[in-house]
């Protein structure tokens, strides 16, 4: 059977042309596509008829198509899911990663929908949208010829799977296995809970910043808010922190973090505390505590443009109090993961708590996530963590 060919309007087509692999229910040319199946392989052209690329369609999402490839002569079969990967994972060994790493960011790595990571010998993966959801027992048994897992387990209850008309669920994509996984990453040791987790059960994008706490919190006070299950707050007190104060509203991360502590020998210098950072912040202002370095890496404060006006409102207010809590010479880390608070906007709410904390500050690093998380430029979405290191004058 022809593989169906969907055909664009007559507009203006920079942003496909230049390579962003989304296409827009209001950009195809007919209607032809709302007959099709959640998860065919399509040929696109232009408004002449000329070739655009390859991907899978989804009549019921706004974004109707994503492309997969440029090349006319591919097919989109498991040899060439088998390629991607091949190559994804090549990328990763010329930039130096091993044992726990990001294999596939999805559109990062030309696949769009689809995100594993390897946590030693244990893979997550995430299917997010109908294209790849189709493909993923194939992707599975891909990951098991080319690795030889112990397990793969299946993360997939993020809420954007419903806007694909997909369920929600979670479980072994194959046979079962102990789930939660002990992983090395530099100067650091972790257990990773696979299946409770937030999202696939650990942030491996944060991998190099966490490093910059070296030197910087060599006999300091750090507060590390939005701990999670602990990661930022071990660096520190393995870099020599005096005491870290971390806190987090999740108690079955913090149970985690407590057992990251004593696995790397530090639970002693460090208090892990349940609570709401937008609690304890103003708190520790009115007890007129000091820190010489604060984490603040919170989740994504908005996920929609709609959001972005409360999302400013809160990293502003985290970051005003982060700054009345830094004593003079003192450092702060902090981040947004949110798609939609751009880079310019992130650093001018930070310079704006700043000013309104009274704070003269320098800047000694921009971060962004992990190389294993790669950004193409031409898909701004790729680029989502932002972060800052500020020195309080």
């Amino acid at each position: 059977m022809p593989q169906p060919v969907l055909r664009l309007r007559n507009k203006k087509l920079s942003r496909i042309r230049s390579g962003h692999p989304w296409i827009y229910d209001n950009e195809l040319d007919a209607d032809t596509f709302k007959e099709l199946e959640p998860g065919t392989t399509v040929t696109v052209v232009d408004h002449q008829n000329r070739f655009i690329g390859q991907g899978y369609v989804n009549p019921r999402s706004k974004i109707t198509v994503r492309l997969l490839t440029r090349d006319s002569d591919a097919v989109i079969d498991i040899p060439f899911f088998r390629q991607q990967i091949i190559k994804s994972l090549n990328y990763r060994k010329r930039i130096g990663y091993s044992g726990s790493f990001r294999l596939i960011h999805s559109e990062g790595d030309d696949l769009p929908g689809l995100t594993v990571d390897c946590f030693e010998d244990v893979f997550v993966i995430q299917t997010l949208t109908a294209g790849m959801d189709r493909w993923k027992a194939a992707i599975g048994h891909i990951l098991h010829e080319l690795f030889r897992p112990r397990g793969i387990y299946e993360r997939n209850e993020a809420p954007v799977r419903a806007l694909e008309g997909l369920p929600l669920q979670s479980g072994f994509l194959f046979d079962p296995f102990d789930t939660l996984v002990k992983i090395q990453l530099p100067d650091a040791s972790f257990y990773v809970d696979v299946a409770q987790g937030q999202k696939t059960g650990f942030y491996l994008d944060q991998r190099e910043n966490r490093l910059a706490l070296k030197h910087l919190a060599h006999e300091a006070d750090v507060l590390d808010c939005f701990c999670h299950t602990g990661a930022f707050s071990i660096y520190a007190a393995r870099y020599g922190a005096r005491h870290v104060l971390a806190c987090d509203t999740s108690a079955e991360a913090l149970t985690l973090a407590r057992s990251n502590a004593a696995l790397n020998q530090c639970a002693d210098r460090i208090t892990f505390l349940e609570k709401n950072a937008f609690d304890l912040l103003p708190e520790l202002v009115a007890q007129k505590q000091r820190f010489d370095l604060i984490v603040l890496d919170p989740p994504a404060f908005t996920k929609s443009r709609q959001g972005i006006a409360p999302a400013i409102s809160g990293y502003r207010e985290i970051n005003l109090r982060a700054f009345k809590l830094l004593r003079p010479g003192g450092f702060l880390f902090t981040f947004s993961c949110s798609h939609f608070i751009d880079e310019p906007l992130f650093r001018k709410t930070v310079a704006e708590a700043a000013a309104d904390a009274g704070c003269q500050v320098r800047q000694l690093q921009v971060l962004q996530q992990a190389k294993d998380h790669p950004v193409c430029w031409y898909i701004p979405e790729t680029f989502y963590l932002k972060g800052l290191i500020l020195q309080v004058l």
